[in-house]
């Protein structure tokens, strides 16, 4: 690996854990970071997640971890091009999703709705709440005890949350502020009206990179599109028709392939020579003169960014809201809205959730409960909806 940039995150000069540690002789703050999310329960526990396709529908569709070791894989390769933390960058795409719920943004919409007047639910907070304060299997603290710099990125990969006026941003514009946010354990504060570092920002735009290329493969797989409805499609119609015209006579998995490997490959190259040439007009001198630019240096050019925001209009119109997805995204709602109700009512959860869950009662119980469906898989939310409802399955 090259040199790292004066701007790139430094482990040795890391704002810390929470509690301390021992010296590794043979990792960095930021490897260990790393390992530990690996080695989490939750990590493992995004293998029955779904992604877009339901477990079920098939054993090809990517899952919530298939996407994230993808999404790991291009943080560190623009890392690396543009001479950041590379162990960084993957740490924070390895625990971007770790808050997701069971049956993807479905089962994130119901929580949210439910617990509207308690602070309501954001992925991104939870995931944060798994790191420092669900998982519990260390002897000395709950929580996985992550770097400083690993906890900012996985709450502010996608940018600030605040302000310069402590004002809400983003998605948060109109809404309440995530659940916990006043309250994260963590070594000093995340700095909540700054950036993250170019790692956390390149964790974010390849996540997005991740979506484009992968959902596509999984929707044509699933028979939802074809590559001819991806024609005039921006971003991803020019190089359709560039595959169609030199392999006209190859298999369809393999058009759609190259299809998919080349889309990646432009848009992150596309981001690593945007991002080259703003991060030299910023110069900045530090990760902090980063966090202070007042605006992200790892992202698309105009184009692709216009492309790339037409090619979402696109996915979410003929994928995402089309009825073979959203038919199985309603029986998983009300999963999810059933289990609620009833934990809420007998709090009939398993050891220390139940435990705790018995202990509480209004907001306090009702967030023990949310915590509970978060962390569930696909399959563990069916077996308990079909548990407590006599196997009668959900409500149609």
């Amino acid at each position: 690996m090259s040199e790292q940039a004066p701007y790139a995150s430094d482990p040795a000069q890391s704002r810390g854990r929470l509690y301390s540690t021992s010296d590794s002789p043979t990792r960095s703050e930021f490897q260990r970071d790393r390992d530990r999310i690996i080695h989490s329960a939750a990590f493992r526990r995004l293998q029955y997640k779904t992604q877009v396709f339901l477990h079920h529908e098939g054993q090809h569709f990517r899952t919530r971890l298939t996407h994230t070791l993808e999404v790991s894989q291009m943080a560190r390769s623009i890392a690396r091009a543009l001479r950041l933390n590379e162990d960084l960058a993957e740490a924070i795409a390895l625990a971007h999703d770790l808050g997701h719920t069971p049956f993807g943004h479905a089962g994130e919409r119901v929580l949210h709705e439910k617990m509207a007047e308690l602070g309501g639910f954001d992925h991104n907070m939870q995931a944060i709440r798994v790191v420092t304060r669900l998982e519990n299997r260390y002897a000395a603290h709950d929580g996985l005890n992550l770097t400083w710099e690993s906890l900012e990125g996985i709450l502010k990969h996608n940018g600030p949350i605040l302000d310069a006026d402590d004002r809400p941003v983003g998605k948060y514009i109109g809404e309440w502020l995530p659940f916990g946010l006043d309250d994260i354990p963590a070594s000093t504060v995340l700095m909540l009206a700054t950036y993250a570092s170019l790692e956390a920002q390149a964790a974010a735009i390849a996540d997005d990179i991740a979506y484009d290329a992968h959902d596509i493969d999984d929707a044509v797989r699933a028979g939802l599109l074809t590559l001819a409805d991806l024609i005039d499609v921006p971003l991803v119609g020019p190089i359709v028709r560039e595959v169609l015209a030199a392999f006209p006579d190859i298999e369809r998995s393999r058009q759609v392939h190259e299809v998919q490997r080349r889309l990646i490959t432009r848009a992150i190259e596309d981001v690593i020579a945007t991002s080259s040439f703003d991060i030299a007009a910023a110069a900045p001198r530090s990760a902090d003169e980063v966090r202070n630019a007042g605006r992200s240096l790892v992202h698309f050019s105009p184009e692709t960014a216009e492309a790339e925001r037409g090619l979402k209009s696109f996915m979410f119109e003929r994928v995402y809201r089309s009825e073979p997805v959203m038919a199985p995204v309603r029986r998983s709602q009300q999963i999810v809205a059933d289990l609620f109700d009833r934990y809420m009512e007998t709090a009939d959860m398993p050891g220390r959730w139940g435990t705790a869950g018995r202990a509480a009662e209004g907001a306090s119980r009702a967030r023990v409960v949310a915590d509970f469906i978060a962390g569930m898989t696909d399959p563990y939310a069916e077996a308990e909806h079909s548990r407590l409802f006599d196997g009668k399955g959900p409500v149609e």
